[in-house]
């Protein structure tokens, strides 16, 4: 196996590995070649193996792009096919030309296959093994080409990588050379439209728009090695591509077309930018832009975009993956259902006639994303759509006369750039799509071409896509794309939660809901609520990304009230996943993806990632928690829904800036008084209940009047509890101020209680709860009732309760937060028998003795979900059983969705008017 000769190369032992382990030949070039930069560097490379013409190269350095580029220049003069090693202390790239056919000529770009020396790399050495040559049989040129090309030909995901990098330096390089005089708005938006131009010649370069190179020839010939006239070289360029005249064009520019479509329309003075930026450029100019789906883009801003600015912003990046979870269900699955469709019908005739149908559909779509970043979804849904029109193309020229079917881009292609539209917010991201939809654009051409030798001539730019910059939640869509059945919305819009969001995001949140705003809605929602004017009375079809607080606790009423009250309903639904974004440094979030359609509901489709078995089931309905379920939404409560619950209360709120409370580090100084000590009491809260913290409070409902004036220590601490509560804006603090030894609000049972935390950790497959004596003091962050047989610690251990928790229930920061009046109130627990109480009593008994085990635990040890007790977790499934069994379960339940759909048939049963 290569493996064992990452050594040697690690070495540079490039000659022994080749030759001998291997089986190259010989090399058969004796003379190095070198080259020398502007400054006198010189670098060379020499010949270590060969075969059968291809010859590999080493140069025992890494002297940056250029040099590499222009060394590879000169040994293409004597190897068409080569491998180029460069060698340095710590890594090595290994460079292989990949090949394009170009006007009748044959064209390459240097790929880079980097390998860190002492990295293990298994992907490094099964290339090895790739080129490794028979040792009792000689190949044949092609032979030994194909296998090199199977190890390095391809490398897109690792060119779009770099390319990431480099954009990334190239924001850094130009933003240096604006002088601080220039006011940041400006600097930024100059920045954006010089990059965005940038983007599309390095793509150009590589896609046949133009000659080949023609931008890295002007960089790398038209510029002085310091950079000191880029800027005017730039400025030059980008007014000849706006206004080019074919009849004067200037020395350097040659091959250059005119480009028109506004990106190089606007005037801007670059000021001077210097060898960085210049070299960063060069850098750039040595990736093959070809081979890199503009999707990328997306991340590439995100690299280059501070992390705060993205909070800000609500930003979350999305991978090709993640939209397609969004694009397939909600149309581009159903078109090629209906592209299979027409292909199996039974005469040609019939083909043709569903086909055309079909294409004529295709051009009538409108795609639109009203959060669209650096366009992403409308890159994708482009590429999709013109895939399948391709396919239609084909399909129809193999069934036609040929002569029938003609390709000029103005009356055949019917998938064009003006079909989509895009609204964001950020000058930059904006500018990023506007650019991608033109690569885009290119490389389906290219892909036409490919199969029918021609493709349509884009330049001058005719068509374009329509990216608006603003505030989406206060532009009217429908100025930017007039309603109808053919449009098509979705996206990924910002997530923010309450506490994140700034005011002008809680007045635009306010701006679209009017009067049915709900202060625990997403920022997210905000796109739900102008979709829904936007199309409203409209059969069409729209989809967002959004966190997965949509579906979750009090909000869920408000927003799925208003969409199901328009005729919406859901057309497929992903629940939770974990996020991915295909930039560094991702957002950590975890989102559903909702489909929506008035009238394509025969078959909604509903994707559960966590089932490995079952990832999607076609079922009748799901409901707005994202089951195949009612279609019910879970209203707070005052009272419990189950005549068999007790209340439960939260603890009580002591609002004493620290002065009623004793930390760990305080207690012996209160101790020490006598009177202090008299009144002493743990008090817990969630935290100190799961974690086995020591907290205590003073706790003096009951004191005589004579020990809060005797004791120096008490006077004081109530002393400023008085001060404090009478300077509060509160009027119920102001009054709490006559009697600042009480809490403000006490709830504290007088019997042993059961504590519920207010926040669950969101890992744990238990809620963490325990018994607790009533000389215990119940913070508000604890819940209490009473619990003399055990029998709701039982049901509260169980995982239905957890999963109802989860389902219905909001969230603290990614955890669980339980409520009275949304949770518990809401369990719809059906009517049971006194057998079945009895076993949900025996079985939380059973829980118990499996904590005692390890009774010198805390909680938030036992229930670590790693390495809990084979014990506990065996008592936990036995109450799992019972519990599932009461609420209509057969046997226990095998999954967090089979136990919610239980759940919303009692919950529909038990507020059912009958």
């Amino acid at each position: 196996m290569s493996q064992d000769l990452l050594p040697k190369v690690d070495r540079g032992d490039f000659q022994e590995v080749f030759i001998e382990d291997l089986n190259w030949l010989a090399p058969d070039v004796k003379k190095s070649i070198s080259v020398t930069d502007d400054d006198g560097r010189q670098v060379s490379a020499h010949n270590v193996a060969s075969y059968k013409g291809l010859r590999v190269w080493v140069c025992d350095e890494r002297p940056g792009s250029v040099l590499e580029a222009e060394l590879d220049r000169l040994i293409a003069k004597t190897t068409t096919d080569r491998l180029v090693i460069f060698d340095d202390e710590k890594e090595q790239v290994w460079r292989w030309p990949l090949r394009r056919a170009k006007d009748g000529s044959v064209t390459s770009r240097l790929t880079s296959h980097r390998h860190k020396k002492g990295d293990t790399d298994p992907k490094f050495a099964a290339r090895l093994d790739i080129i490794r040559m028979p040792f009792d049989v000689i190949l044949d040129a092609n032979a030994v080409l194909g296998r090199v090309r199977e190890a390095f030909d391809t490398e897109a995901q690792n060119e779009s990588k770099r390319a990431s990098k480099l954009m990334a330096n190239m924001y850094a390089a130009v933003e240096k050379a604006y002088p601080a005089t220039v006011a940041p708005k400006v600097r930024d938006h100059e920045i954006s439209v010089t990059l965005a131009r940038i983007l599309f010649l390095l793509f150009g370069d590589d896609t046949e728009m133009w000659h080949t190179d023609a931008f890295r020839n002007v960089i790398q010939h038209e510029t002085l090695p310091e950079g000191s006239n880029l800027a005017q070289v730039l400025n030059d360029l980008f007014t000849f591509l706006d206004t080019a005249n074919p009849r004067s064009v200037p020395n350097g520019f040659e091959g250059f077309k005119y480009v028109n479509g506004g990106i190089f329309e606007e005037k801007i003075e670059l000021p001077p930018l210097g060898k960085d930026f210049r070299a960063a450029i060069l850098d750039a100019c040595a990736v093959d832009w070809s081979s890199i789906s503009p999707a990328i883009f997306g991340s590439m801003f995100q690299s280059v975009r501070d992390a705060a600015t993205r909070r800000a912003l609500g930003e979350h990046y999305t991978s090709e993956e993640n939209i397609l979870k969004t694009l397939n269900p909600l149309f581009l699955d159903e078109l090629r259902e209906e592209l299979a469709a027409a292909l199996a019908r039974d005469t040609t005739q019939k083909k043709v006639n569903a086909l055309n149908k079909l294409w004529d559909r295709l051009g009538a779509i409108r795609f639109m994303d009203p959060a669209c970043g650096c366009g992403n979804f409308i890159i994708v849904a482009y590429r999709e759509l013109r895939a399948i029109e391709l396919q239609v193309m084909e399909a129809l020229y193999d069934l036609r006369d040929k002569h029938q079917l003609s390709l000029d881009a103005k009356s055949d292609l019917k998938v064009t750039l003006d079909h989509f539209y895009g609204i964001e917010i950020d000058e930059w991201p904006a500018r990023i799509a506007e650019t991608a939809m033109f690569m885009i654009d290119r490389q389906c051409d290219l892909k036409l071409r490919e199969r029918f030798g021609q493709a349509p001539e884009r330049l001058p730019i005719q068509r374009e896509a329509k990216i608006v910059v603003g505030n989406a939640l206060r532009i009217d869509w429908e100025v930017v794309l007039p309603p109808s059945e053919h449009v098509v919305v979705a996206g990924n819009p910002p997530f923010l939660g309450p506490k994140e969001r700034s005011k002008d995001q809680t007045l635009d949140l306010q701006y679209v809901w009017g009067g049915a705003y709900d202060g625990f809605l997403d920022y997210v929602t905000g796109w739900h609520a102008k979709a829904l004017s936007y199309l409203a009375g409209l059969d069409s079809r729209w989809a967002f990304v959004s966190t997965n607080s949509i579906s979750q606790g009090q909000a869920v009423p408000t927003l799925w009230g208003a969409i199901f009250s328009q005729g919406w309903r859901i057309k497929f639904a992903h629940r939770t996943f974990p996020w991915t974004s295909e930039a560094t440094g991702g957002a950590a979030v975890h989102c559903v993806i909702v489909g929506f359609s008035r009238s394509d509901l025969a078959r909604p489709r509903l994707f559960d990632h966590r089932d490995l078995n079952t990832p999607v089931r076609t079922v009748p309905y799901i409901n707005a928690y994202l089951v195949d379920g009612p279609n019910v939404l879970v209203q707070k409560r005052m009272k419990p829904l189950s005549q068999q619950l007790p209340e439960v209360v939260a603890g009580s709120k002591a609002v004493d800036w620290g002065f009623l409370t004793v930390e760990p580090e305080q207690y012996e100084g209160v101790a020490a008084d006598p009177v202090a000590r008299k009144y002493l009491r743990p008090f817990k809260g969630g935290d100190e209940l799961i974690n086995d913290l020591e907290r205590w409070c003073l706790w003096l409902v009951d004191a005589p009047t004579d020990d809060l004036r005797t004791s120096d220590l008490i006077k004081r601490r109530l002393r400023e509890v008085k001060t404090r509560r009478l300077a509060s804006p509160k009027p119920a603090t102001r009054k709490g101020a006559a009697t600042p030894h009480l809490f403000e609000e006490r709830r504290q049972p007088t019997k042993p209680y059961l504590g519920i935390p207010q926040t669950f950790s969101e890992n744990r497959l238990y809620a963490t709860v325990a018994r607790v004596p009533s000389t215990v003091i119940a913070s508000i962050k604890l819940f209490t009732s009473p619990d003399p047989d055990g029998f709701l610690f039982g049901v509260v251990s169980s995982a239905m309760f957890l999963t109802w928790q989860k389902t219905v229930g909001g969230r603290f920061k990614s955890d669980p937060s339980f409520t009275n009046t949304i949770v518990w109130n809401t369990l719809p627990l059906p009517k049971i028998s006194d057998a079945q109480r009895a076993g949900i009593i025996r079985a939380g008994a059973g829980v118990l003795a499996a904590r005692d085990l390890r009774s010198g635990e805390s909680l938030a040890r036992q229930y670590d979900p790693s390495s809990m007790a084979p014990e506990l977790i065996d008592a936990h499934l036995v109450l799992d059983e019972v519990v599932d069994q009461a609420f209509g379960a057969a046997e226990r339940c095998r999954s967090e969705l089979e136990r919610q759909e239980l759940l919303f048939s009692r919950y529909a049963e038990l507020t059912s008017p009958v």
